[in-house]
């Protein structure tokens, strides 16, 4: 199992989302923002559902 991604690392990647963005969105723009595998991988392993702000896509990173 690979490790946790840490938040403020994800977010780095996730510039330009509009909210609420699908988990596919998130994905999308994180990968059209250069993202490597390991922050890919953690948004592919989120739920899918709306994200409503970069808040709940840290907080569903990091477990919270």
């Amino acid at each position: 199992m690979s490790e946790p991604q840490n938040p403020i690392e994800v977010q780095r990647h996730l510039g330009g989302v509009d909210y609420p963005a699908s988990r596919d969105d998130l994905v999308e723009t994180a990968r059209n923002n250069g993202a490597g595998d390991d922050v890919v991988s953690a948004l592919e392993a989120l739920p899918d559902r709306e994200y409503d702000s970069p808040t709940a896509v840290s907080e569903a990173i990091s477990g919270s």
